[in-house]
């Protein structure tokens, strides 16, 4: 098996394991968070002890306990919290709703934590044990304790949102290697690419109109998300109806998933036939055409940076995509990709001959991929 990059552990990690990934990412995070807050809070007590003697002297053991617990408690939480909202109700929910919800969640959440925290915690076991029933702390101390966690649990917020913003636009395992600055400079990778176009798509603007057309062009995309994770593909970028999507060689060949994405897409378009024929009076289909290669990965830009893919690849996909409607087929690969792998055993294929495409200065073999052996 060839050696794995963290990136592609990530991913895989998180196509297998979709729930146990959130919750764990949302785990680790607000367990490290409260942690650091733990030492923070130990480091302040210690130093104010150093001129004033407290009634609670400070230790770093116990903060770091209820530390671990509230992180644990709180990280779960809010890791079913998200992946079952935003798989089930915020979908198709404004980014302000969906923003509010979490924050009342959130809030809910921390109230509780912190009250199991003063009044199960310390009142029922710390106190007891070792204050003999006298407390140290009164309402107006634990008002502005919880005012730190509040602030605290804010800034630690709009971080973990970062990250999973991060991870949704690059996938998952990316943010890492972009804090190295491993994209800072051009970096060769062989990857195959597919480029998906909705067909017909100047007709079907027209009867719908553009309103409408938009959110056909929404579902399909939405539902061509819906099979992504399975057969481990990246989307690249969205050009109007069109959708660019690329693999890894090894997770691309891996049981030839970039072919099959493209007709698991199909079958979802099908499962979803009666909503489409009753919102739009037609079922979306997509025409692709995929080419595999080099390309060069580099990070680009200053006001919106993204992470951008050159090279002949991404072209020759392009173009050998745009002879789909030249030659009425759906699917449509080179000849190098066609002789990598198992392809010629699993799949029905026809040569369409060596073609001169736009740019080019060798002729490329494409076939049409006809359906499974």
């Amino acid at each position: 098996m060839p050696h794995l990059t963290y990136t592609q552990r990530a991913r895989r990690f998180t196509i297998r394991f979709p729930f146990l990934s959130v919750v764990l990412s949302q785990v680790g995070f607000w367990i490290l968070a409260n942690l650091v807050l733990a030492c923070i809070l130990y480091l302040l007590y210690a130093s104010v002890n150093e001129n004033t003697k407290l009634v609670i002297a400070p230790e770093l053991g116990p903060n770091l306990v209820v530390g671990f617990i509230l992180g644990l408690l709180y990280g779960t939480v809010q890791g079913i919290t998200d992946y079952l909202l935003d798989k089930q109700f915020f979908r198709r929910r404004s980014l302000g709703i969906t923003f509010i919800l979490k924050v009342g969640i959130s809030l809910l959440t921390l109230g509780f934590l912190f009250s199991l925290v003063r009044f199960v915690l310390f009142d029922q076991v710390i106190l007891p044990m070792m204050f003999k029933g006298q407390s140290p702390m009164n309402d107006r101390s634990w008002m502005l304790t919880f005012y730190i966690f509040l602030l605290w649990y804010f800034c630690m917020t709009l971080v973990i949102t970062f990250i999973i913003q991060v991870n949704k636009k690059y996938g998952p395992g990316v943010l890492v290697p972009l804090l190295l600055g491993q994209y800072r400079k051009p970096r060769e990778e062989e990857r195959i690419f597919m480029f998906m176009d909705l067909q017909s798509s100047t007709t079907i603007a027209e009867e719908l109109g553009h309103i409408k057309y938009s959110s056909f062009i929404r579902d399909s995309f939405m539902d061509i998300n819906q099979v992504i994770s399975a057969w481990q593909a990246e989307i690249y970028q969205y050009v109007g109806d069109e959708i660019v999507l690329s693999w890894r060689i090894s997770e691309g060949m891996n049981n030839l998933a970039c072919i099959r994405f493209y007709f698991a897409c199909r079958e979802q378009f099908q499962k979803r036939k009666d909503y489409y024929m009753k919102q739009y009076g037609r079922v979306p289909f997509f025409k692709a055409g995929l080419h595999m290669g080099k390309i060069t990965a580099v990070e680009i830009g200053e006001v919106k940076r993204d992470i951008a893919f050159h090279g002949d690849t991404i072209n020759t996909a392009a173009r050998i995509q745009g002879l789909c409607n030249t030659y009425s087929k759906s699917l449509l690969i080179s000849r190098q990709f066609a002789d990598h792998g198992e392809f010629n055993q699993r799949f029905k294929s026809e040569s369409l001959g060596e073609v001169m495409l736009k740019g080019k200065q060798q002729a490329v073999e494409i076939l049409s991929v006809e359906g499974v052996v």
